[in-house]
């Protein structure tokens, strides 16, 4: 969690401190912002793995139903998350090879 900043009131702020505060401000909206994206790519990977754990469970304890709808919709399911993932990961290497 960011720490929190204050501004003390008596000071003049030129343009270039207003500047420098923006580009932090910047810097640190942006780190949140691919900590979140990596947690939801994280968060997609894990799903993806246990997602194939569910049907089994459903088909064990008698659901075949849901077994058989969770199967049904694995294949769109995998594509949706895999193009997350794609994405997420698509990015991170073309950022890095900037």
């Amino acid at each position: 969690m960011p720490t929190k900043k204050t501004i003390k009131e008596e000071r003049e702020f030129t343009d270039s401190d207003l500047t420098r505060h923006k580009m932090m401000t910047d810097m640190e909206n942006d780190d949140l912002k691919e900590d979140a994206q990596r947690k939801m790519a994280w968060f997609a990977i894990g799903g993806m793995l246990l997602y194939p754990l569910a049907v089994v469970v459903a088909d064990l304890i008698g659901l075949t139903n849901a077994s058989k709808i969770l199967g049904d919709m694995a294949a769109t399911y995998f594509v949706s998350v895999a193009a997350i993932v794609a994405a997420f990961y698509g990015k991170e290497a073309y950022t890095k090879g900037k």
